[in-house]
């Protein structure tokens, strides 16, 4: 049984308008906005089309229109959600952030971004414990969820882990990037914590992989001028700007930061930026979206962390088939970090177990993803 063209489409993301093309678009194919969710999207020029048509059931997150339209739909059904002035982000946003966007006005230096705007947003109503702050955290973290979920249909995503201290100019920066390139290469979609270090390697290299190989090498050079986003973020990040600027329209990677660790800065290479408020959303957000698997380099306690977190439900099957785990470097995670026998341990006799690797070489690592993955 088909709807008639007044009634919306049943599935909860198809009643989502995001946009002022789609509004038009639902306008014209529907003639109602009745059970339609619309979020974010400035409707001050689309009055008339607020006070003819139905509303009932309607919900308008974050949307500027007239005063009049809104005192219209509210009688009419709809609940209106009116836009929070003052604010250094959009809490009810459709879409994810893209670096142009965190990183605008980088020109009077990193502090004028939005980025850190929105940082210093979170400190400030973090501190005084402002029940209002907090319910914006999270309907802006749950907006980005929305939004990160429609991103990533249909995707083959591998999660690429590893610490924020890997420094650009060094083999292992090299060797991540490396990394990244290929599993793009591969068909994958890479998704990493979104910061600097062994993140941004990851996603350097997603961006790398549409050019030549020798695009990467020259890339690296110019990057390891500014090794490390500290003393200065502004440099690090321009030095970043410069290669995506020298090389326009590079292949796409998602990367998945967090405000709660404000001092590391998103990087600029992932094309899509979801970032949170809440860490613990985050994170669990990043691993259960590496549906293809999650590679983990070399890192201290948080990468640590996240072995195990995505051991669990591949322990226990709480996601489904278990998902491919590939750790890189036999000497940190037997040794140093000695986390390898202690997953090898979990995941004996149990589905799970056919679904981990410890590999030596970084450049092992795309293969053994493949292999595991069937």
């Amino acid at each position: 049984m088909h709807p008639t063209p007044a009634q919306p489409p049943r599935a909860a993301h198809d009643r989502e308008i995001e946009s002022l093309a789609e509004f038009d678009q639902v306008v014209a194919e529907h003639g109602s906005l009745a059970q339609f969710r619309v979020q974010a999207v400035d409707l001050t020029g689309r009055t008339a089309a607020l006070l003819r048509l139905d509303t009932t059931g309607a919900v308008f997150l974050g949307c500027p229109m007239d005063a009049g339209a809104a005192a219209h739909v509210r009688s009419a059904g709809a609940l209106v959600f009116p836009p929070v002035p003052g604010l250094p982000f959009d809490p009810y946003r459709g879409f994810v952030y893209t670096p142009d966007e965190l990183f605008e006005s980088l020109d009077e230096g990193y502090e004028a971004t939005p980025d850190a705007r929105a940082y210093a947003w979170f400190e400030r109503t973090k501190a005084d414990g402002d029940i209002f702050g907090s319910m914006l955290r999270a309907v802006h973290d749950d907006s980005v969820s929305d939004a990160l979920d429609e991103l990533l249909v249909g995707a083959r995503v591998v999660g690429v882990m590893g610490g924020h201290a890997m420094a650009r100019g060094t083999d292992a920066y090299a060797g991540a990037a490396r990394l990244g390139r290929e599993l793009t290469r591969a068909g994958f979609t890479v998704a990493t914590g979104g910061g600097p270090g062994a993140m941004e390697a990851a996603n350097l290299g997603a961006y790398a992989a549409p050019f030549a190989d020798g695009m990467l090498d020259d890339a690296l050079r110019l990057l390891a001028k500014a090794p490390s986003f500290r003393p200065s973020v502004t440099d690090w990040a321009r030095a970043a700007f410069e290669v995506r600027e020298r090389w326009p329209d590079g292949g796409v990677s998602v990367g998945i930061p967090t405000w709660f660790y404000g001092h590391e800065p998103p990087n600029a290479f992932a094309g899509h930026i979801a970032k949170y408020f809440a860490n613990a959303t985050r994170e669990d957000g990043l691993l259960a979206r590496s549906t293809a698997g999650v590679v983990f380099l070399p890192g201290a306690a948080g990468t640590v962390q996240e072995i195990f977190d995505n051991a669990t439900p591949n322990y226990y099957g709480s996601r489904g088939e278990p998902t491919p785990m590939v750790l890189v470097d036999g000497g940190h995670w037997t040794k140093e970090l000695p986390a390898w026998p202690l997953l090898r341990s979990l995941a004996r006799g149990r589905e799970m177990e056919s679904r981990i690797a410890l590999v030596d070489r970084i450049e092992q690592a795309p293969e053994a993803i493949k292999r595991l993955g069937g």
